[in-house]
């Protein structure tokens, strides 16, 4: 059975609180899990949150400021220290190649994973599996900073009505899929006249960043967007100052873009009630909106 969900690991920025450790987000996608951001405190929330180490195949860090990165070294050692055997990506602006370096290396320990750096360079394609393509796309923040976006590719789904009108059953119906067409009983059935198009789904990870056209174009019909929303819109000169988006913000780029689960996080400590984040992303965002909590898991809606 198929996986696709969202496990919040932490949802502060720059700081802690009491309530909420440093950045930290896994996503489950079928059989890969892509650990995106770890923050300082990560191995233990996924520990909390019930996330195997194991279940880690790609780290995704969008820049290298600490609330971002400092958990790569527990997060690493640990995935050794349980022997977890199959390769582990990571994916991360290549002008902090040397930090990564550091951080995998922070300690003395027993390395035993095979971990692969693939740094990122440029816009685009950055890796490919069985049912996605993650891409990243260069935000604008102090520092170099990626946004990721995963992305199902558009497919079509059988129709079982058709499907009996037009005599096809058992193992027919996954040649018809292959193949596009088949033989029955001397007339070709066409794929497109016994199913309908199943666009693919898509989520997308936005963080440290102002307002920019890669905010939009990679939460352009996201059914899942993960989006930073530093501050409240009061604070808005602050924001933009410091590399960052408005509750208002991050809501009016899923309003604009068709996204349908809005996921905040990544909240100044100066707040300390979360709803003011949704009462600000709702007065503009009319879709499903998430203010995300620590340790909450939020499923990928399931396709339109």
């Amino acid at each position: 059975m198929t996986v696709r969900e969202l496990v919040v690991l932490g949802t502060a920025s720059q700081a802690p609180t009491r309530t909420r450790n440093h950045n930290g987000y896994l996503l489950r996608w079928d059989g890969e899990g892509l650990l995106f951001d770890p923050g300082e405190g990560t191995q233990r929330q996924m520990l909390l949150a019930g996330v195997p180490s194991s279940a880690v195949t790609r780290i995704c860090l969008t820049h290298f400021h600490g609330d971002h990165c400092l958990g790569v070294p527990g997060v690493v050692q640990r995935m050794s220290l349980d022997r977890v055997t199959h390769p582990v990506v990571a994916h991360f602006p290549a002008s902090g190649r040397e930090y990564f370096g550091r951080l995998r290396a922070a300690s003395v320990f027993h390395d035993v994973l095979d971990l692969r750096e693939e740094p990122l360079t440029a816009d685009g394609p950055v890796a490919a599996g069985l049912s996605w393509t993650l891409e990243a796309r260069r935000l604008d923040h102090l520092v170099e900073s990626f946004g990721y976006r995963l992305v199902e590719p558009d497919g079509r789904r059988m129709l079982p009505e058709e499907l009996a009108r037009a005599g096809v059953s058992g193992p027919d119906v996954g040649r018809l899929q292959r193949e596009g067409s088949l033989d029955v009983g001397g007339r070709t059935v066409r794929l497109d006249e016994v199913s309908a198009p199943r666009p693919g789904q898509r989520v997308a990870f936005v963080m440290d960043t102002r307002l920019c056209d890669a905010v939009s174009a990679l939460a352009d019909g996201a059914d899942l967007l993960v989006i930073e929303s530093t501050f409240l819109e009061e604070d808005a000169a602050l924001a933009r100052d410091y590399g960052h988006l408005t509750a208002r913000q991050a809501a009016t780029v899923a309003a604009e873009c068709g996204v349908r689960r809005l996921v905040l996080t990544h909240f100044s400590q100066r707040y300390p009630d979360a709803s003011r984040f949704a009462d600000e992303a709702a007065a503009v965002f009319a879709g499903d909106l998430v203010v995300a909590a620590d340790l909450g898991t939020v499923a990928v809606p399931r396709r339109a």
